[in-house]
């Protein structure tokens, strides 16, 4: 059963550490999280190899909202 298209799907995923420090860094300095930062990875490496599907919805945006002109 496929869970519903709201849903995230959860992965265990293992790293060399030395892979997973860079990734982290490299996360730090974009200002995304680690787990935000490999998933904007997978989907530069899908869209560039033309394996993205066009169903796939945007990466959700957190953190604060924009801020807004006073009026």
């Amino acid at each position: 059963m496929t869970p519903p298209p709201s849903e995230r799907k959860q992965v265990l995923l293992r790293l060399d550490p030395a892979v997973y420090e860079a990734l982290a860094r490299w996360a730090g300095d974009e200002l995304r999280s680690t787990n935000a930062q490999i998933e904007f990875v997978l989907r530069r490496a899908l869209s560039e190899a033309g394996r993205l599907p066009s169903t796939t919805r945007p990466i959700p945006r957190r953190g604060r909202p924009p801020k807004t002109p006073p009026p």
